[in-house]
Order: C-alpha cells, then sequence, then structure tokens
C-alpha cells in the first residue's frame, strides 16, 4: 500500500494538472514497487516558503537525512 506525500511551495495548478502530476506520481510507485493501481495514493501538500523550515526541514528531513534515498542539495 503505497502512500507518497510530496510536499511544494505554491505553484497555479489546474485540478487538471494536480491530477497528471499524481497519476505520473503514481505510475513510478508502480512500476518499480509493482504496485497495484488501486494500492497507490498520492497526497501533494503546498507548503508556504516561510513555513518549509519548520513543517517539513525540521519535522521531516532533518530527523530522517541518514536514511533518505535522495538528499536535498541544501541544508537549513
Amino acid at each position: 500500500m503505497p502512500h507518497v506525500d510530496i510536499k511544494y511551495f505554491p505553484r497555479d495548478l489546474t485540478p487538471e494538472q494536480r491530477q497528471a502530476f499524481a497519476d505520473d506520481i503514481a505510475e513510478v510507485v508502480i512500476k518499480h514497487l509493482a504496485s497495484k493501481p488501486e494500492s497507490v495514493s498520492v497526497a501533494l501538500q503546498q507548503v508556504q516558503p516561510d513555513n518549509w523550515k519548520s513543517q517539513v526541514w525540521e519535522t521531516e528531513i532533518a530527523p530522517n537525512i541518514e536514511t533518505l534515498a535522495k538528499k536535498p542539495g541544501y541544508s537549513m
């Protein structure tokens, strides 16, 4: 039951663009994890730049930096 939670700075995406983005992510998960389409879920959450450090960096990135499959090229 893969679940992907993507946080990103706000973008002016139409509902169609958001759906296409989620569908593309789901396809990659299905391909690499041999998952069934109905088992994959994707969350797209916009985070304001001023909140990135407290809501994402300090809670999700920094505490898990050693186990991230892809580490960011920045630090805070």
